[in-house]
């Protein structure tokens, strides 16, 4: 099962809009916390636009330098792509997914690769762009005229009939594979768990925020993610703010599948109930293996990761 729907950032609140802008750009991997330290939870934008002030920026960073990588470790993040790859997929193997594509009826278009990136929002152009520049001769660096009029909506014009047959013969070159992995993390990933680790929270909490991230996309409506974590912080305090990391992310879990059961799409919210929840009811604040759960009534489970 593929995620339904991706949301994207286009207008937001100044401070919000901060997080978002610099973490995306900022391929600086976030080295993590397991537990939460003391750190800024809300950035503040300068010079009237969406940007941190680089005070801002260089005490942030070097407080996460002093902190262990989170889910930012190899094997915490091969973890993470797992247990998101059998809520997106019904399969652990992430890495299957690459040459991905189809139109699962969700009003955004071709939904294709290892994160679901969608051509009606906005990612899956970006990253051919950025493919392209590297890559000028790649084999969909013809569809670009067209992605870019389709973006923002579900329509196919100028893809059909040879896009998708284009896409899983490019998944066959190692370069384009990289270029997924990069996107995700520019866009998903580093965002995700640099703002995880700020708010104080663990290798659990990065992944709870990380899957966020990937499901409803970095919108700031109240189902996007920074409008799912403003919510949250209405009812409780993050660790960075002095609350505590069940009680937080118990009620973001509360928000996120109520945000989920009023969309047609995410009426199935097995991965909260019977995977992430689990995992923050087992104290498993560390995400340590061997770790077992449900999507979807199907049970998975991984024992160790290299």
């Amino acid at each position: 099962m593929k995620r339904p729907g991706l949301l994207l950032l286009l207008v937001a609140p100044l401070a919000t809009a901060g997080v978002f802008l610099y973490s995306a750009v900022a391929d600086s991997g976030a080295q993590g916390s397991e537990s939460g330290g003391k750190a800024s939870a809300e950035p503040t934008a300068t010079n009237g636009a969406d940007e941190r002030t680089a005070t801002e920026k260089k005490r942030d960073d070097a407080y996460l330098k002093t902190l262990p990588p989170g889910l930012a470790a190899p094997d915490k993040k091969e973890l993470a792509q797992r247990i998101i790859a059998s809520a997106e997929n019904s399969s652990l193997d992430w890495k299957a997914q690459y040459s991905y594509i189809e139109d699962i009826g969700d009003g955004q278009g071709y939904t294709a690769g290892i994160i679901g990136f969608c051509t009606g929002t906005h990612d899956l152009v970006a990253m051919v762009e950025r493919y392209t520049k590297a890559h000028p001769d790649n084999g969909l660096a013809r569809y670009l005229p067209a992605l870019r009029a389709v973006d923002g909506t579900p329509s196919h014009q100028g893809l059909d009939p040879g896009f998708t047959a284009a896409w899983k013969k490019e998944a066959e070159v190692p370069a384009f594979r990289a270029a997924q992995n990069a996107e995700r993390d520019r866009f998903y990933f580093n965002p995700a768990v640099r703002l995880a680790k700020l708010d104080g929270l663990g290798t659990l909490g990065q992944f709870i925020y990380y899957d966020a991230m990937v499901l409803h996309g970095p919108g700031t409506e109240p189902d996007g993610f920074y409008g799912l974590r403003e919510a949250a912080m209405a009812e409780a305090d993050t660790p960075a703010q002095g609350g505590t990391e069940k009680n937080y992310l118990d009620i973001f879990l509360d928000i996120r599948r109520t945000a989920m059961r009023s969309d047609k799409s995410h009426q199935d919210t097995t991965r909260i109930d019977t995977a992430q929840r689990q995992f923050l009811y087992d104290g498993n604040l560390t995400l340590r293996t061997p770790l077992e759960w449900k999507v979807y009534g199907e049970t998975f489970r991984v024992d160790h990761v290299n």
